[in-house]
C-alpha cells in the first residue's frame, strides 16, 4: 500500500486538489486597501509625526529642551536652537526628524514637557523620495495643521496625563491638559 501511494503520489496529488479549491472557490481574505480604508487602530496610535502649533504665536510649542533628542533610540531627531538675548530663552531654529529612522517607539512625545512634539494618528502617508519622509520644521507644522483639521473629536494625547499620576506631580504644562 505504502508502495503504490508514493508511487502514484498521493500526497501531492491531496495537496495540488487543496490549493486548487481554496484559489477557484474560496473568498480572499485579504482586504483590497482601496475598497475599504481601516480605521485607526486605537486611540493614541503612534503614526506621522507633527509639530504642535502654538496658538498665540503661530509657531511651535518646542522650548528646545533636547529631551526627545536624548530620549530617542534610533537618533532620528535633530534641533538647532539659539538663546534669546533679552529674556535668555531658547528658541527653535531647526527641528528635524528622519521617519526613515524612527521606530515609532513615542518616547520623544511622552518625554516633552510643553506637548510639543506628537505622533498623529495619521497612517497614511508615503514618499517617493527620501526627502518625502525627512521632516523639517515647516513640515511638521504642517502635519500638525492637517492633522487637527480632520479631528472629529478634541485631539487627546495619552500622554498629556499618564495613567497612575498624580495631577500635582505633573509639569504645569501638562496640568493644564488633564481635562480634556
Amino acid at each position: 500500500m505504502k508502495i503504490l501511494e508514493k508511487a502514484l503520489l498521493i500526497e501531492i496529488l491531496k495537496g495540488l486538489a487543496l490549493t486548487l479549491r481554496k484559489m477557484l472557490f474560496a473568498k480572499p481574505v485579504t482586504i483590497e486597501y482601496f475598497d475599504k480604508v481601516r480605521p485607526v487602530p486605537a486611540p493614541g496610535f503612534r503614526g506621522r509625526h507633527a509639530l504642535v502649533r502654538d496658538e498665540k504665536t503661530g509657531d511651535t510649542l518646542c522650548i528646545a529642551c533636547m529631551r526627545c533628542v536624548r530620549v530617542c533610540p534610533s537618533k532620528c531627531i535633530n534641533v538647532e536652537y539659539e538663546v534669546d538675548k533679552e529674556t535668555k530663552k531658547r528658541k527653535v531654529v531647526k527641528y528635524e526628524i528622519d521617519a526613515l529612522r524612527c521606530v515609532y517607539c513615542g518616547y520623544c512625545e511622552e518625554v516633552c514637557p510643553v506637548n510639543a512634539v506628537v505622533l498623529t494618528e495619521w497612517y497614511e502617508y508615503v514618499g517617493l523620495k527620501r526627502e518625502d519622509l525627512f521632516f523639517d520644521k515647516e513640515k511638521l507644522l504642517k502635519n500638525w495643521d492637517e492633522f487637527i483639521a480632520t479631528q472629529k473629536r478634541p485631539y487627546l494625547n495619552p500622554f498629556w496625563k499618564p495613567r497612575g499620576i498624580p495631577k500635582k506631580f505633573l509639569p504645569a504644562k501638562k496640568r493644564q491638559f488633564t481635562g480634556v
